[in-house]
């Protein structure tokens, strides 16, 4: 039978690094793409959806939201 190859696969001995900070990438991108939509759509709708929600109350609203937004999803430490 024919013998063990060079490029035979072996489990857990590839490097990942790459994949591993391209993942941590895309996942930054997308939750802070989606606080960023939020709070544009928030900022639209009460600009033109909500009677007396002018300029800057809704500027002053999605601010607020976008703040807590930041501050639930920014890194936290690591645990270890």
């Amino acid at each position: 039978m024919a013998g063990h190859q060079s490029g035979d696969y072996h489990k857990g001995e590839m490097n990942i690094h790459e994949q591993s900070e391209t993942y941590d990438l895309f996942m930054g991108l997308t939750k802070w793409g989606s606080l960023i939509i939020a709070v544009g759509i928030l900022f639209f709708v009460l600009l033109f959806a909500v009677k007396g929600a002018g300029f800057f109350i809704a500027g002053f609203v999605s601010a607020v939201v976008a703040v807590i937004g930041f501050l639930v999803l920014k890194k936290k430490p690591d645990a270890h």
